[in-house]
Formats: C-alpha cells, structure tokens, sequence
C-alpha cells in the first residue's frame, strides 16, 4: 500500500509539474493586417515583454486580407491549446455585424485574453473649411444639402460608421468615400477633394500638428494629452459620439482555463511594464491591459454597440 500511494504522489507530481510547465514552446500572435500599422506595432510592443514573461519566444505573424478576417478564421480554427493568439481590433467588433457570411464568431469562437490599448476617434478637416468647433462643422454640413464628402479608410471600418453617426446627428447629408487604406484618405482631405473624416488620433497626429489639417473634437469623455486645447465630444452637442477604436488579444475558445489565467496575466502584466507604457503613450494610445473576464464583456458590449451603427449606415459586405 505504502507503494501504491508513493506512486500515486509521484504521478499527482509530475502531472502538476507539467501543468504548471505552459507554456514550454513559443507562443504565436497572429495580426490580420499588415505590418507596419498601429495593430502591428503595438502587438510586437507587447510580444517582446511577454516573452519575457511567459519564458518562451512569442512570434508575431502577419496574416492580412478581408479586413482583418482572414487572420481571425485562422485563429478560430487553431487548437485551443494557448499556443495561437489572435490580435484583434475593434474593426473584428464591427464586422461581425458588416459581413453577412463569416465562418467564424469573435465571441463564441474566440475568448478575450486582454485589452491592450484604446485610441479615441479624431473628428478632422480640410483647413479650408469654415468651421473650429464640432457646431460649426454641422451646420456648415446642413447647410451644403448634400455637396459634401467625407473619407474613410473602408466601408465599415469605425472612421466611417463615426462619419455616418456624426452626419446624421447633424441633421444633414453627405456623401461617404471609402478608400483602400487611411493613408489614401488622409492624402485626399489634405489635398481638398473630401471635407473631412474621422481617423484614429495617432495615424493623423503628425498631419495635425503640422498645420496640415484643422482638429476639430476626440471621441469620448476626454481631452488627448496630445491635442489637450482640442475638446471631446463629450463637451459639445454630440456626446453620442464615443467610438473609441481599441486592440486586444483572444485566444480559441476551449483553451484550457488556467491557459487562460496565464495568458492574460502575462499580458496585462507585459502592459503596465514602464517600456511599453511608454511606447503606447508615444503612439497616441491609452495603455490598458484588462483582466480576460473584464475584457470578454466588454468585446460582447461592443459587438452589440456597432451592430446598431452598422444596421443605421446601411453597410453591408457579401
């Protein structure tokens, strides 16, 4: 008997140790985008700290195309083992209502390990258009019955379903112009041919702060510490106007729990880490790094918030 139980102590022992051994190979972050965007630059921010967390190399792994669904399926569809991560933003929040046909569900499929960083929409425009505050702005859009034009990155990207909530809140018309990027976008507003556009702040700072477009108010309910004399829209008519565009990362549902636990402290941990506070802040973005249960309800909110502003602009992608 004294045997048995030795043996069975042992095994108990060791099937612990192996437990507690994960992870014990690299870990892999898939971006559905490119390199070299804000999503790209922030994962690799935190997969450097990470791997010092974790023990183990964690290699990110670009995988772009169908507005970040592409990468997404392949996350979905790994083993949910820990091993594969999926950086997502808020544009996979937005298209589970945008697509009507995709193979896989951001919250059924995959489980939110952690909110990494949130950036505020700004509202921009031309310099020469006649309006300084988000009042102005509207009435001029009333009172050009439809002449203008507003950009966005794509149809159904959080630029545009902001434009199209902003346009109607004031009551008049305007035309949307989807571009194939923010940067094209960003080139034709510059250049006059659209009036204004909503764009994530650090992707057009540099242009602001170089005279090259007029700011004109920030998603939400604060000031940027980057542009503090421009106001949020909680400070102007528009208060409706929260949209905040935010990057985290999921792991496949089913991942062991305690993978889970893991995943997700190593995260928020690998973003409170003074480095890469620093690198986000340098981007333009608010550093937040959640719990993976505070995060999941907050990506099944969203899903739900950008449903309704999907369904309001009438976009839709087969």
């Amino acid at each position: 008997m004294p045997l048995v139980m030795a043996l069975a102590s042992t095994m108990a022992m060791c099937g612990t140790a192996a437990a507690a051994a994960f992870p014990d190979r690299p870990v892999r972050i898939i971006v559905p985008f490119a390199p070299g965007g804000a999503t790209d630059i922030i994962a690799r921010t935190v997969a450097q700290e990470m791997a010092g967390k974790l023990g183990q190399p964690v290699i990110v792994e670009n995988r772009a195309g169908a507005n970040g669904n592409i990468g997404a399926s392949a996350a979905a569809r790994a083993e949910p083992d820990g091993y594969t991560l999926l950086m997502a933003t808020s544009s996979h929040a937005i298209n589970a209502t945008l697509y009507r046909h995709l193979d896989y569900s951001l919250t059924q499929d995959l489980t939110g390990l952690s909110n990494l960083a949130s950036v505020p929409l700004l509202l921009v425009i031309n310099p020469q258009v006649p309006a300084s505050t988000a009042a102005e702005m509207s009435a001029y859009i009333r009172d050009n019955g439809g002449r203008l034009a507003y950009a966005s990155g794509g149809t159904g990207t959080a630029a545009h379903l902001a434009g199209a909530q902003f346009v109607s809140l004031s009551g008049g018309r305007a035309t949307h112009v989807p571009y194939k990027g923010g940067a094209l976008a960003l080139n034709d507003l510059i250049g006059g041919q659209v009036q204004f556009m909503f764009a994530n702040l650090p992707e057009v700072l540099s242009q602001v702060q170089a005279g090259r477009l007029k700011p004109i108010a920030v998603t939400g309910q604060q000031r940027h510490p980057a542009l503090p004399d421009v106001p949020a829209f909680s400070e102007t008519p528009f208060a409706e106007l929260t949209a905040r565009s935010w990057f985290g990362l999921f792991v496949r549902t089913g991942t062991p729990p305690e993978r889970v636990e893991i995943l997700s402290r190593a995260i928020a941990d690998s973003v409170a880490a003074p480095a890469v506070q620093a690198k986000l802040k340098e981007l333009g973005a608010h550093p937040v790094g959640s719990g993976h249960v505070e995060f999941q309800q907050y990506v099944v909110q969203e899903v739900e918030r950008w449903r309704a502003l999907v369904q309001a602009s009438g976009a839709s992608v087969d």
